[in-house]
């Protein structure tokens, strides 16, 4: 008897090809749309039954049946709630990464097990192997960063079939395919993150923020900010300070309510050899004190060679390299070769 698969569909072409690659491999699919989010936000209507229906669509031409559970609640408090307190304590989280550890890889996979799904599937760009989480082939769209806090048992029942292709012909099959959404824009994903920016979103929750001082390296108040939450560290558009040489930010008390800004690139505040990760997290085993791997700080960035110090349940990466603008509250993903080992939240 084959194999029965959950697949997510988000409306998207990612999705689609992947679910319509499992019915192609004989697989017993069945499409889910998780209903995350639908509040509209100002100037933004969330499409959230727009891409309900495109998933229905594609559902229907692929003949599997389909379902959608709604994790709005859940989404709010484990994913949303975590995003907006950490803005406020003025770190810079990242939803997408708690949303895949909580919701996509968590309530989603319980809820199809639960269900009858032996396995379930989502559209990622990346591989999941024996427990394992690999590297998509295509370098440029590679979502392993995003998947780290996922775990070897969710991994072990999650299939992630377009990340063995790049992403044009993941386009190509889908047109091939004939499917619905084989034109279709990629998705922003979350109505909040892409055509909502993150600043309109934190109003809309938060309301205004008081104003306090943006002081430059010579300890001058060169302006006013609207809200030291909306800063993070290396951002340069935004500032409304200053002609002649552009500002970026280098730190924020919150306390203070101030902003801290450099017009030199080679301030040591933007720059580090040396960062500490809490909040850890192993797929497999934990590395060994000493082991030497590769950190990516920030989605896109470069690799760079580090050497791992444990102290309890910190790490301390010593960087073959400077890095640039990194920042409290992202993430920081080790890894080994094409396999992802894990990572932490930057303090």
């Amino acid at each position: 008897m084959s194999k029965k698969v959950f697949v997510g569909m988000s409306g998207g072409v990612d999705s689609s090809v992947t679910a319509a690659l499992l019915v192609r491999e004989g697989y017993d699919v069945t499409g889910v749309y998780m209903k995350n989010w639908s509040k509209d936000l100002p100037g933004f209507t969330c499409p959230w039954q727009e891409d309900y229906q495109d998933a229905k669509r594609v559902a229907v031409q692929l003949g599997i049946d389909f379902k959608m559970y709604d994790f709005e609640a859940e989404y709010r408090s484990r994913v949303v709630d975590y995003m907006v307190a950490g803005y406020q304590a003025g770190i810079t989280p990242n939803p997408d990464i708690m949303c895949n550890q909580e919701v996509k890889f968590k309530l989603f996979l319980e809820a199809a097990l639960a269900d009858g799904a032996d396995m379930i599937a989502t559209g990622h760009y990346a591989r999941s192997q024996d427990g394992q989480l690999l590297t998509g082939i295509d370098a440029n769209k590679d979502q392993s960063y995003f998947l780290y806090r996922v775990t070897s048992d969710a991994l072990s029942k999650s299939l992630m079939p377009i990340g063995g292709y790049e992403k044009p012909r993941v386009r190509e099959l889908a047109q091939e395919m004939k499917l619905s959404t084989a034109t279709k824009k990629d998705s922003q994903g979350i109505c909040f993150v892409g055509k909502v920016g993150i600043k309109d979103f934190l109003l809309a929750e938060l309301g205004p923020q008081p104003f306090g001082a943006i002081v430059d390296q010579n300890g001058v108040t060169i302006g006013e900010h609207d809200g030291a939450l909306f800063y993070t560290i290396g951002q340069r558009h935004g500032l409304d300070v200053g002609g002649g040489l552009p500002y970026y930010v280098v730190g924020k008390d919150m306390t203070k309510n101030e902003v801290y800004v450099t017009t030199d690139l080679q301030d040591t505040r933007l720059w580090r050899r040396e960062l500490q990760l809490g909040v850890l997290h192993w797929i497999n085993d934990a590395p060994a004190d000493g082991q030497k791997l590769q950190v990516r700080t920030r989605y896109r960035a470069p690799l760079v060679t580090c050497q791992l110090s444990f102290n309890q349940d910190q790490l301390t990466l010593q960087l073959s390299e400077e890095v640039r603008a990194i920042t409290p509250g992202q993430s920081a993903v080790l890894y080994d070769g094409d396999r992802v080992v894990g990572g932490g939240i930057v303090l």
